[in-house]
């Protein structure tokens, strides 16, 4: 197989359930996928979500390493406008230094929620001090790969501990300038698929990222599959998501025009735009799947893909990672 597969949660609460169960569930597909040969396993970032157990990758991330013995775990991805770079960076050099090669950080620009959790992260920020988002990934990366032996530590900044091997560095992206900013840093490129799946601006993107001197390019998609393509395509939910811009304002990605538009009540905006958007959602038996990961493979030079399943039953998010195992197994034989 020509391709890596990975896994990100996002640590659904089921029905009247507590979100212990959720991280739980989380941890029990982690040592899954850890089991059946997934690359990575990379958990979320959402705030004032009910619905969502993980509001701090950074947290949870140190679990899920305690818990395995092997696989990758990282974050899809931490919301760095809301904190300090050099923070951020200690945080993964401290897991990578408890992990050494196992640890993954995954940069995103959205804000992880709605404005009032924005406001309630960034309250005490001078907007007009705040620095750009760009600024704020060239300060990451390089707290991220400087240190000194500590013989100058008054006089020079560095982010403690230093690890034998840092954390692998990811910038999740998808627009030709995050692509070519990744590749300037020498990070990889992750595309969103499973939010904005048009392909056409997929491959102006990771054109992008390998013309700029990209080099590992991966792509997260939706996958739900099962024994047949009747039950599979049964268990799929709405997968539409909605592109929100208002007036001098960073512009986001929600998941139903109900929240595009309590999104514009929050700020407050009278000018806005919203555009509905598909996402690349893979639905089948795992052999159909995999068939259209190998196009996707050949079509766009993927790497590794991300894999999302939207399905909130645990059970299936398990199954989800059993079959494509077994699918990936069966045609290594072949």
């Amino acid at each position: 197989m020509p391709y890596r597969l990975s896994f990100l949660d996002k640590s659904p609460l089921q029905a009247n359930e507590a979100a212990a169960d959720a991280l739980a569930r989380t941890l029990s597909l982690a040592k899954a996928a850890e089991e059946l040969g997934f690359a990575r396993f990379w958990v979320a970032e959402h705030h004032n979500a009910a619905k969502l157990a993980s509001s701090s990758p950074e947290v949870l991330i140190s679990f899920l390493l305690a818990h395995t013995s092997r696989i990758r775990i990282g974050s899809g991805g931490v919301m760095l406008q809301h904190y300090s770079a050099y923070k951020v960076a200690e945080n993964f050099n401290l897991l990578a230094a408890l992990a050494p090669g196992r640890v993954d950080i995954g940069i995103g620009k959205a804000p992880g929620g709605m404005p009032l959790s924005t406001h309630a992260l960034q309250g005490a920020y001078d907007p007009a001090r705040k620095p750009s988002f760009d600024t704020q990934l060239v300060e990451l990366d390089g707290f991220l790969r400087e240190h000194h032996d500590g013989s100058d530590a008054g006089n020079r900044l560095a982010a403690f501990p230093a690890p034998a091997q840092p954390p692998e560095r990811f910038l999740l992206g998808a627009s030709i300038e995050s692509a070519r900013l990744a590749a300037g840093l020498g990070w990889g490129f992750v595309y969103p698929g499973h939010i904005h799946g048009d392909e056409a601006a997929m491959g102006e993107a990771l054109s992008a990222y390998r013309a700029a001197g990209g080099t590992s390019a991966l792509l997260a998609l939706g996958v739900v599959t099962a024994e047949t393509d009747d039950l599979a395509r049964s268990l799929a939910p709405d997968t539409r998501r909605f592109r929100v811009d208002i007036e001098n304002g960073q512009g986001v990605n929600v998941t139903s025009r109900e929240q595009a538009l309590e999104y514009i009540r929050q700020t407050g905006s009278r000018e806005y735009r919203i555009e509905e958007r598909s996402s690349l959602l893979l639905r089948g038996t795992p052999a159909r799947i995999h068939a259209e990961l190998q196009r996707l493979h050949r079509a766009f030079g993927i790497d590794e893909f991300i894999v999302d399943c939207p399905v909130n039953e645990g059970a299936w998010r398990l199954r989800t990672i059993e079959l494509l195992a077994a699918e990936a197994r069966a045609s290594l034989a072949a």
